[in-house]
């Protein structure tokens, strides 16, 4: 007679497997959180070390994978987004004080251009706030865009010291990607995540 026994086992398995495979995206999320506060840490003598570079690009991995895999699963959920939202600005507020603390010379020399993206990104906060309560989580092409040019700049100041064309572009592709968002909070009338781009935006306010 044939065992039954291993049946609720293996079932319970992959119930088991299937579970964690669902809370990956959010894992990814997660350790964004953290990577934040480890790299200002490895930061904080005004050194950093390879280390820094490692965690920086698994912070990056993790950022495009974490919504790649929500959709793919399923679990691409209101909540999850503005995680993983919350998770980018952890993640650069620690890069730029890092910046500040290992390069200060660089940020001083741009500091114009940062507080300018600073200062845009305030009055993205503060429109946001006022009109939906929260950030908003648009994840637009345009963000995609800021986050690879930040992730060039990043490598290039950490990585080589250096702090020109790329960390232009990323102030440049940064102001851009944010009167872009702030258009579209003026043109939604309530909080949507996953708005591609301000056409997209036009198009849902059209079916509201």
């Amino acid at each position: 007679m044939n065992d039954t026994s291993e049946i609720p086992q293996t079932r319970t398995s992959r119930s088991l497997l299937a579970a964690a495979i669902q809370c990956f995206p959010a894992a990814l999320v997660i350790l964004r959180f953290f990577m934040g506060p480890l790299l200002l840490l490895n930061a904080l003598d005004g050194n950093t070390d390879a280390w820094f570079i490692v965690g920086f690009v698994a912070a990056f991995l993790s950022d495009i994978f974490d919504g790649v895999i929500a959709r793919r699963l399923g679990v691409s959920t209101a909540s999850l987004r503005r995680a993983d939202s919350w998770a980018d600005v952890c993640l650069y507020i620690c890069i730029g004080i890092s910046a500040f603390l290992v390069h200060s010379d660089v940020v001083i020399a741009f500091s114009h251009g940062l507080s300018a993206v600073v200062g845009i990104q305030l009055i993205w906060w503060v429109v946001n706030l006022a009109k939906y309560g929260q950030p908003a989580s648009y994840h637009t092409y345009s963000a995609k865009t800021w986050g690879v040019s930040l992730f060039v700049a990043t490598i290039a100041l950490f990585g080589f010291g250096y702090g020109g064309l790329t960390l232009n572009l990323a102030i440049a592709v940064g102001i851009i990607h944010t009167v872009e968002e702030i258009a579209m909070t003026l043109i939604l009338p309530q909080w949507t995540h996953d708005v591609l781009n301000i056409v997209h935006a036009l198009r849902l306010r059209q079916s509201y």
